[in-house]
């Protein structure tokens, strides 16, 4: 049977992660202090930890941490503000938050917070690790690990954007409709920066990613939850969910490398892939076009292949196209001219690979693994060889090296 301290800490755990990002962003949308929310937030469930063992776990413990955490906010505020103005709109604050403490139900600010973190003036680099830490409650060692820089590196950047909201005076709040579109695209990066770093390590072993992908998720679930109108976000979720259907066929049963087209189809999650589809089709629903829904629909097409049995290279081929509108990306450029290669023959591949105009090419590894890839079926060997070694060397992966090895000396051996 569990002692009262395990009861105690499974329920603030369940709080944390149910209404973490709730409490701090209902404190900093008042106070203006992200920083300054999150340690009376802290404080709170330090005292909960003491107190809950004891006096047992409140009926409402959202509600006990909230009180606890804005008595704490208020004294924040009483050291910064001094004379009458400021005590009376300490306050109007205190008084506010008694009446909702009252109704025991405060209002969901994560948005307002989210698109804050985001903000045009912060820097872009850190926006993801702010989101992560803001609305999820990642530490700041957590976060520089999975973002491959130091602790104190990634400690000194999220105080300075902390910093910048409160003296900039950012607000917490949806943009207005002649700003959304660009604001809603930054807080869309942000989230898929976290997915990708937790999609770097495609078997889930690395803790410092372990989290990453799945926490990527839960907040595409949240956009969607808080804005079920904008297709960008049905469209952000559905391509998340799209790739993490696959992270078990990513590897075999001894670590090594599978590229999608070899993938075994039965190792996909049918379920994640259906409400992928699914998020997909509400994302069309909303109207216009945009980057996510295009990128989800080509993973769409390349998830049929458990129903069709094969890949269908032309209609990928073509939303790439459709995509290389919206981002004249050379990434999208790489992408679409292997497409145009299986859908109409390598030489197009080749000829749409050798247009790109990007220096920063030379130092991609995908480019060079495709053009390995395309060169070797339009039959130069020597060619293909020269780019397989290319990509081999780029290559930080091992199971993705000992496979560009192989599909090297298979060459050779042709």
């Amino acid at each position: 049977m569990a002692s009262a301290a395990d009861r105690a800490r499974a329920a603030a755990e369940a709080a944390a992660r149910r209404s973490y990002g709730r409490l701090v962003a209902y404190l900093a949308a008042r106070s203006r202090d992200v920083a300054g929310a999150e340690d009376a937030l802290a404080d709170a469930f330090a005292a909960a930890l003491v107190k809950w063992p004891v006096t047992g776990v409140p009926s409402h413990p959202e509600a006990w941490l909230l009180t606890v955490a804005r008595r704490r906010a208020i004294d924040q505020q009483r050291r910064r503000i001094a004379g009458e103005a400021g005590q009376d709109h300490l306050r109007l604050i205190g008084e506010e938050l008694e009446q909702e403490m009252a109704r025991e139900k405060f209002p969901d600010d994560r948005l307002g917070l989210i698109f804050a973190c985001a903000h045009p003036a912060i820097d872009p680099g850190v926006r993801a690790p702010l989101i992560l830490q803001a609305i999820l409650g990642f530490d700041a060692a957590a976060i520089a690990s999975a973002f491959l820089v130091s602790p104190a590196t990634m400690g000194q950047r999220l105080v300075r954007a902390k910093a910048r909201i409160r003296q900039a005076g950012i607000p917490f709040r949806v943009p207005e409709a002649a700003e959304l579109g660009e604001r809603l695209s930054a807080v869309l990066e942000a989230v898929y920066a976290a997915f990708a770093e937790g999609w770097a390590d495609p078997a889930g072993t690395e803790s410092r990613r372990r989290n990453l992908a799945s926490e990527a998720i839960w907040l595409g679930r949240l956009l969607v939850e808080l804005m079920p109108g904008e297709g960008e976000a049905a469209g952000l979720l559905s391509l998340m969910l799209h790739a993490e259907a696959r992270r078990a066929s990513r590897r075999d049963a001894g670590g090594e490398f599978v590229p999608l087209s070899e993938q075994e189809t039965r190792f996909w999650d049918e379920a994640m892939i259906s409400e992928a589809d699914a998020l997909l089709r509400r994302a069309g629903a909303c109207g216009g076009i945009g980057r996510y829904r295009i990128e989800a629909a080509i993973q769409s097409a390349h998830a049929a292949r458990r129903v069709t049995g094969r890949t269908d290279w032309p209609a990928i081929a073509s939303l790439y196209a459709g995509l290389m509108t919206i981002t004249a990306s050379p990434v999208v450029a790489v992408n679409h001219a292997v497409a145009v290669a299986y859908a109409v023959g390598p030489a197009a591949g080749l000829a749409l690979l050798d247009a790109i105009d990007d220096a920063r090419l030379g130092q991609y590894q995908p480019y060079w693994a495709a053009s390995a890839e395309l060169l070797s079926l339009a039959g130069r060997f020597p060619d293909a060889d020269k780019a397989y070694e290319m990509a081999t060397g780029l290559e930080t992966d091992a199971a993705v090296r000992r496979f560009l090895q192989r599909k090297r000396a298979a060459l050779a051996a042709r």
